[in-house]
């Protein structure tokens, strides 16, 4: 999946970068506004990542210009802007959806997947993840290992679910605070290694082949082998 980042603040960009970096996409960044629609009508994207306020061009004209130009790629903008009327005329110049700043990664992540769902035709909401021989089940919230049934605890299944949907992928430590504490800063707590720890008990222990695995200095990773 490909992404377009159209950003001003480098510090916001980097972020961004990293994060979404890190959960699988490619991401190309555009530091204003002429830049980012010269990308988006010259290039191909999945999904648009764009900043209301920014240099040259703005956000919305940006938005308008390409829709004016038939690109239908999702576009969820980013401001600081929050009022109902700022929400409003985001989503009429183009916009598919909203994020206010300061946000959480992943609410943006999570708000980029289901933009990106929308435009897939056909697409069934996912009810069921897998990776190996390990299986979760969304509606009957059960987790099963080689057919063999997983007791988890509310937290635990969540995390299992946030690792679950980025398979392959390194999962970051910030991403879990956010996603299962809904914490938007470290609490300086080992908090998510004491639940990795007790989740990789009960998932891995007494199997030949581990799933959980950690990334040293990144997070950690559900896969079927331990490679980087």
């Amino acid at each position: 999946m490909r992404i377009l980042l159209i950003e001003d603040d480098r510090e916001a960009a980097r972020y961004l970068i990293k994060g979404l970096g890190e959960s699988g996409y490619v991401v190309d960044h555009a530091e204003d506004g002429p830049r980012g629609l010269l990308l988006a009508t010259s290039e191909s994207y999945d999904a648009l990542v764009v900043d209301r306020m920014l240099p040259g061009v703005d956000g919305l004209s940006v938005i308008e210009a390409l829709r004016k130009n038939g690109k239908a790629m999702p576009v969820l903008i980013l401001s600081a802007k929050g009022s109902v009327d700022d929400r409003v005329s985001g989503l009429r110049a183009g916009g598919d959806d909203y994020l206010v700043k300061p946000f959480a990664f992943a609410e943006l992540l999570a708000r980029l997947e289901a933009l990106m769902r929308r435009t897939q035709p056909g697409a069934a909401p996912q009810v069921q993840l897998r990776i190996g021989d390990l299986e979760m089940d969304l509606l009957s919230r059960t987790v099963t290992r080689g057919g063999r049934g997983i007791e988890l605890k509310p937290r635990e299944f969540k995390i299992l679910e946030v690792l679950l949907r980025h398979a392959g992928h390194v999962v970051t430590r910030t991403m879990l605070l956010e996603s299962v504490w809904d914490y938007h800063f470290d609490p300086q707590t080992n908090v998510v290694d004491v639940h990795i720890s007790r989740l990789r008990q009960k998932i891995d222990a007494g199997f030949d082949r581990p799933l959980l695995h950690t990334v040293r200095g990144a997070g950690y990773r559900l896969a079927e082998n331990a490679s980087p």
